[in-house]
């Protein structure tokens, strides 16, 4: 992972303030959701992208019964 020289400190509430330098080089806007996950020690944000349940692929993603369904895994199912 590559470090920025970034430093922040929690809020009160436990909240940081990701830097404007890092929302525009990320197209990360207010509202958009972020997902938060751990891997080791770290804690990694990152942009939330709707992705297919079957192949992970986050391009073409329609929702189905609540699921997540990319439009070619959608064209294998129908030909089953």
């Amino acid at each position: 992972m590559k470090a920025t020289g970034i430093v922040r400190q929690l809020d009160q509430l436990g909240r940081i303030v990701i830097p404007k330098e890092l929302r525009t080089t990320f197209d990360l806007n207010e509202k958009d959701p972020i997902e938060i996950y751990v891997e080791g020690n770290d804690i990694i944000l990152r942009k939330y992208q709707p992705a297919c349940i079957f192949c992970n692929e986050a391009t073409d993603v329609i929702q189905y019964q609540g699921k997540n369904v990319c439009r070619n895994c959608l064209e294998k199912l129908k030909a089953l």
